[in-house]
């Protein structure tokens, strides 16, 4: 396994990351402990979840996901082995389940954050994040910003970082990040940092894969300039970018499950995956091996959070941090990226 740390921080986390959103519902809770098992025995230490897991997210499944994770601490005895993340929801996204104040305010984080501690079976979460904005802005495969002149939110980033904080000096947390933000979120939220002595947002988890390079655009410089780090999820597509669903969607994958994920499904992002895939075969390299090792080794990128449901899926995914890809290989993936620029943003 290969390291780094949070920036700004010594908080040293494996430069593969695991994700558990199928904990609670693709996966079992001795699947979910298996996995972790398995994980940490591969040198990874880092866990990422969310309050709102398991995905799709539904009532009857909210919170299994941290519920599981917290039953593996409590039996395990190895928290301290681990840097747990987590998330509180912003508004919308047929999240009403969780509660009726959804967002950033002092009481919705209060709740929320209890809450995660308490299913995590665990005093303080490592990193924090916000699951994505309260304002309206282009996320969850947007790629263009579309400005509603009628939008009820009103600047609070001061406010947000204010009550993040008392929970840090509470030791509740010890870092913070954001998830689906844009240059413009994470520069305010670095600004108010500067301006009030406040936490700094460490990372933004956004989407990023050889499907979806749209960060690139504006974040990248940002994450550069202000030493923040970007944690990429869905590194590949949803599963798509192993090429397991270019013959068509397998009935047993989230794909084929969940009708509603269609992201990396259009008709470009198919023929842009069949073009990587023939990358992959033409250097006799795995596929799903070779999209991870992508973006594995931008200089961007502090951890990448693989998920799988099966232990086969697992190794695979963990093993990519072995995989060097070539100079011509990365052109060609360069070559591909220039004819079917970010086709599922």
């Amino acid at each position: 396994m290969k390291y780094t740390t949070l920036p700004n921080t010594d908080i040293k986390v494996s430069k593969i990351c695991l994700g558990t959103m199928t904990y609670g519902e693709q996966n079992t809770e001795a699947d979910g402990h298996e996995q972790i098992d398995f994980a940490l025995d591969k040198g990874v230490n880092f866990l990422d979840t969310a309050e709102m897991y398991s995905i799709p997210g539904k009532a009857e499944t909210q919170g299994s996901t941290e519920e599981i994770i917290g039953s593996w601490f409590k039996k395990s005895g190895k928290r301290e082995e681990v840097v747990l993340a987590s998330k509180v929801v912003g508004p919308g996204n047929a999240m009403d389940h969780i509660r009726d104040n959804l967002g950033f305010s002092k009481e919705a984080v209060t709740d929320a954050l209890h809450k995660s501690l308490k299913r995590l079976q665990t005093d303080y979460i490592d990193l924090y994040q916000l699951h994505w904005p309260e304002r309206n802005t282009n996320f969850f495969g947007k790629l263009s910003y579309e400005h509603d002149e009628n939008e009820a939110w009103e600047e609070n980033f001061q406010e947000v970082l204010e009550t993040l904080s008392d929970f840090v000096k509470e030791g509740k947390i010890r870092q913070v990040g954001l998830s689906n933000e844009t240059p413009y979120g994470l520069m305010r939220f670095l600004e108010e940092s500067r301006k009030h002595d406040l936490p700094k947002m460490v990372t933004v988890q956004n989407p990023y894969n050889l499907l979806n390079r749209k960060d690139e655009v504006g974040l990248t410089e940002v994450l550069h300039r202000e030493n923040v780090g970007l944690f990429p999820y869905s590194p590949l597509g949803m599963g798509t970018l192993s090429g397991k669903h270019l013959d068509g969607i397998e009935p047993n994958s989230r794909l084929g499950l969940f009708s509603q994920y269609k992201r990396y499904s259009g008709d470009v992002a198919v023929k842009a995956t069949r073009a990587y895939s023939e990358i992959a075969k033409k250097h006799n390299l795995n596929f799903a091996q070779m999209s991870l090792a992508f973006v594995n080794t931008r200089p961007f990128v502090t951890s990448n959070i693989i998920g799988a449901t099966s232990i086969k899926q697992l190794e695979e995914n963990i093993g990519s941090i072995d995989v060097d890809l070539s100079k011509e290989v990365l052109e060609e993936i360069n070559k591909v990226h220039e004819t079917y620029p970010n086709p599922a943003p």
